[in-house]
């Protein structure tokens, strides 16, 4: 278990993180949300002992990471893929790492084989791609077989098929019972992947809910309606206290009401309907009605480069 409590980072006259107090907990994999610069990375890296905090606590099953003697074997981390030396092999830099932390060289061979980087163990990572890159830092992350797993944009530089393959593998780690947080920016991802979700905007706690909560307190869900028989759709709809809006493309959108609700109620009225689709938000939807206000970057949209003439 990962937790903070009132952490508190502050560079200069800026505060990266304001006072954030949540566990993530095991069992489940966590997302971790925010806007750019709302303190994500700042925050993984104060549990790392990478950056010290200005006042608040975090721990690790307990204890701060500067407490542990062998840190690989309590949490991995992926915080940034290219951190690993370019110069020595892609073995050679997870058997440093396995012999400052203990770990059995058999180890190497194992979370190698695991990523799918055992035929290229003995090239310099220098001259992999993102992606190998990537994959090779996912396996230093494993390489202490430990119980709490940290990664920073893991899917960043990943095919298809990587993609598919490490949002399976936090899953089925988080299935054996290990603490699993994930930062990313791919809400089509996380969504496939997170179970519980914290977020944090301009360093401060906005939410720490399940994903599910999260979707439906901050979006807007409803029943798609299209009929050739509008009208009298619209006035069944009425006689039922069911107001309906007329959307760009023609169809009627319900709240209040489910699909099967709705279809029963066309059905008494002698409606026919070509389309009753339930419409759910997205976490994108719903993560950008959270994070409005906290936003710091804004871009704005301009009809095209705008050029200045020189004379």
């Amino acid at each position: 278990m990962i937790e903070l409590e009132g952490l508190t980072k502050r560079f200069g006259t800026k505060t990266a993180v304001d006072h954030l107090s949540f566990q993530v907990r095991p069992g489940v994999v966590t997302g971790f949300l925010g806007p750019n610069g709302a303190g994500k990375s700042t925050t993984m890296r104060m549990v790392l002992g990478l950056d010290h905090p200005t006042s608040g606590t975090v721990r690790i099953d307990g204890r701060h990471y500067r407490e542990l003697d062998e840190p690989l074997k309590y949490i991995g981390a992926l915080l940034e893929a290219r951190g690993l030396h370019g110069g020595r092999t892609a073995y050679n830099n997870l058997l440093c790492l396995a012999q400052s932390n203990r770990i059995p060289r058999r180890r190497v061979r194992e979370v190698l084989d695991l990523v799918g980087l055992a035929a290229v163990a003995k090239k310099k990572p220098k001259g992999f791609s993102m992606g190998m890159g990537q994959r090779l830092g996912i396996a230093a992350a494993l390489l202490g077989d430990p119980q709490i797993l940290m990664f920073d944009e893991p899917v960043n530089g990943l095919d298809p098929e990587g993609i598919h393959w490490i949002r399976n593998l936090m899953k089925a780690l988080a299935a054996e019972g290990r603490t699993i947080f994930v930062s990313s920016h791919l809400m089509s991802e996380m969504a496939l992947t997170a179970d519980h979700l914290i977020v944090i905007g301009q360093g401060k706690l906005l939410a720490d809910t399940s994903m599910a909560d999260f979707i439906q307190r901050n979006s807007r869900s409803y029943v798609r309606l299209r009929s050739p028989q509008r009208e009298q759709l619209r006035d069944a709809l009425h006689s039922a206290g069911l107001a309906a809006v007329e959307a760009d493309n023609g169809t009627l959108e319900v709240d209040g009401a489910t699909p099967e609700q709705i279809g029963e109620l066309a059905a008494r009225h002698g409606v026919t309907l070509h389309e009753l689709s339930a419409q759910r938000a997205s976490l994108e939807e719903a993560f950008m009605q959270m994070t409005a206000a906290a936003v710091e970057y804004h871009a704005h949209a301009t009809a095209g480069p705008q050029w200045t003439k020189e004379v």
